[in-house]
């Protein structure tokens, strides 16, 4: 009986299309761990790769659009079914999806001598088939209070869109103004809610966590305006709307008081990241009012608001939907930290605190370690039966 458990219980390839997060948020750490040492070699000229865009528009797009989609995919195609009560994606399917997913990576890696028509419908197809997926569930359901994540999934799209069609960094920029913005919102769901939920389970006061839906939304809109005005070449008013923002971010947070859950380490990695939305707003208005450099505040969104919600999300809901208990693995605080010194490295790297080849190695190495310990930690888990031998 006991071998025939040891049996049921080992990894399998077919058990990572079982449900959406198994596939994406595995696929997305192994993007995060090769993406991250092959552009350094391309930066620093030790390496070479038929990519199919230049370097560094490449690095930017594979880090945003590619990294940042995965995460997406295998967060709201698995939320949207328990939202909805709808069956979730997998089997065939979900297969399919992945394919056009790592089919874009691939052509952008390696697709020098591909028609680039070819190369950008691929990588252009996947985050709308994403849309389709949670936008018709969220239709039958008639659940409206969902629709705005496909409103800011639409306007990431359209940056991704309008930067592969152009190559001119501005896309580059109100995505990530837009990836903040979607992190804001769905990071204001998850974050008050599960704080709450465990200063109970403590038998402290979950009522202490405030959240404030007119702010939430202000804080939405302020995030759109400042896209747009930075669309527009607005300096003054993309730089004031940043600070506006940035504020309203900081006030929610405060209302979340992170600090009372500083003992579990899967909350307060939720918090420290949504904490560096004020911070990268505060750069970018550094950046359009006083020169600041742009890569200093667009490091500071990429790793530390990005980077590091995503591992504190999939490190999360890995446990969660796989009938484990929300018990980060020994080790994974090292990861947490890791990227979370990787975004300071990168910003100090930014304002020349750090020699520049310097930095942004060290910066790279502490990123690869973060997402390294999440498949050390998490591979096994993800291709692994659910532990209370229910589907998915």
């Amino acid at each position: 009986m006991q071998t025939d458990s040891v049996a049921i219980d080992r990894p399998a390839i077919g058990q990572l299309f079982s449900y959406p997060f198994r596939i994406f948020f595995l696929s997305l750490a192994l993007l995060g761990v090769f993406a991250v040492p092959l552009w350094i070699g391309v930066a620093s000229g030790e390496l070479r790769l038929p990519l199919a865009m230049p370097g560094l528009f490449w690095h930017q797009h594979e880090m945003l659009f590619g990294f940042l989609s995965a995460a997406i995919a295998g967060f709201l195609l698995t939320a949207v079914c328990v939202w909805t009560s709808t069956e979730r994606t997998h089997g065939a399917s979900l297969f399919g999806l992945w394919l056009v997913w790592l089919g874009g990576r691939l052509l952008l890696a390696g697709g020098a001598e591909v028609p680039a028509i070819l190369v950008h419908a691929v990588n252009l197809a996947f985050m709308p088939l994403v849309m389709f997926d949670a936008g018709w569930r969220i239709w039958r359901a008639r659940q409206r209070r969902q629709l705005m994540i496909l409103v800011v999934l639409g306007l990431l799209w359209g940056m991704q869109l309008g930067f592969v069609l152009s190559f001119n960094p501005l896309f580059i920029s109100g995505g990530l103004v837009m990836a903040m913005a979607l992190s804001g919102i769905i990071g204001g769901r998850i974050t008050p809610a599960f704080s709450s939920g465990w200063l109970r389970q403590q038998g402290l006061d979950g009522s202490a966590v405030k959240v404030f839906p007119r702010l939430d939304m202000l804080q939405l809109a302020s995030m759109v305006a400042l896209l747009a005005l930075l669309l527009a070449g607005r300096h003054w008013g993309s730089g004031l709307a940043a600070l506006v923002a940035a504020a309203l971010m900081l006030s929610r947070l405060i209302g979340w008081k992170g600090w009372r859950v500083a003992r579990n380490p899967l909350l307060w990695i939720l918090h420290l990241s949504l904490l560096w939305i004020p911070v990268a707003l505060v750069l970018l208005a550094g950046h359009q009012l006083l020169d600041w450099p742009g890569s200093a505040w667009a490091h500071a969104a990429g790793l530390g608001v990005i980077g590091s919600l995503v591992l504190g999300v999939i490190a999360r809901v890995s446990l969660g939907h796989t009938g484990r208990a929300l018990v980060l693995p020994t080790g994974m605080v090292a990861a947490f930290l890791a990227i979370q010194a990787a975004a300071l490295v990168r910003v100090v790297t930014a304002f020349g605190g750090i020699e520049w080849a310097l930095g942004v190695r060290i910066s790279g190495g502490l990123w690869v370690l973060a997402f390294a310990l999440f498949l050390v930690f998490y591979a096994g888990i993800l291709a692994r039966p659910r532990a209370d031998g229910r589907e998915g």
